[in-house]
């Protein structure tokens, strides 16, 4: 399950909605003025985090919103996810059991979604000592999005890492290449779908067989009663 669809989660949702963070919901209402329609979900928690949901077209222009109109100049880090649920099943499961049955629905997180694929980044303010996470939604059909290096510079070896992992085209961006996989490496390790054979063949490191103790094995206690 979904740790942000859980039945905790959905209290800790309401619970946020009940108390009102002023200064929070002034960052989400300059964004809709900037951006209009091009936000497309929000989610505060009062004294802890905002997401704003901005669609693929605003994507660059929202980060120059937030980082020259709101004062959000510290960017700290931009990256995808997969939300689809892993047809492997969880990695510490260990391949000797059973398939357990996994679900194919594909539930997002703060602020929503409507796709697999999302990328998301968060800028900082000293001024205001508090942040912003920007979310984005990638069609399966076209996992591009404009460059955010003219926003912030230090987007640059983030979006490397999204592309060699995820397979996202950074449009614009002066030198996608690999950071960690070698060049002719096929496929993108972060995918829910990408099979990591290593699971497939050993067991987890926290998965080990435990001998028995002395007295503890099939006949342990009659030898040592004799």
């Amino acid at each position: 399950m979904n740790p942000l669809s859980s039945p905790e989660a959905t209290e800790a949702t309401e619970a946020d909605t009940a108390v009102v963070d002023d200064a929070r919901e002034a960052i989400v209402a300059s964004l809709r003025e900037k951006l209009g329609d091009a936000v497309v979900g929000t989610h505060i928690r009062p004294g802890d985090e905002t997401w704003v949901r901005v669609t693929r077209d605003a994507w660059q222009e929202a980060g120059f919103v937030v980082r020259d109109h709101l004062g959000f100049r510290a960017f700290q880090f931009l990256s995808a996810i997969d939300w689809l649920p892993s047809p492997f099943g969880k990695g510490e499961d260990s391949p000797t059991d059973p398939m357990p049955e996994v679900s194919t629905e594909i539930v997002t997180g703060y602020a929503g979604g409507d796709t697999r694929f999302q990328v998301f980044a968060r800028a900082h303010s000293l001024t205001l000592r508090m942040g912003v996470v920007l979310k984005v939604d990638l069609p399966d059909d076209d996992l591009s999005l404009p460059t955010w290096i003219p926003v912030f510079a230090g987007a640059n070896w983030h979006e490397r890492e999204a592309r060699e992992m995820f397979g996202i085209d950074f449009v614009g961006h002066p030198h996608l290449v690999n950071i960690y996989l070698p060049g002719e490496f096929e496929g993108y390790p972060l995918r829910k779908d990408f099979p990591l054979l290593a699971r497939h063949v050993k067991p987890w490191p926290g998965i080990v067989d435990i001998e028995p103790l002395p007295g503890d094995s099939e006949g342990g206690d009659e030898e040592a009663d004799a």
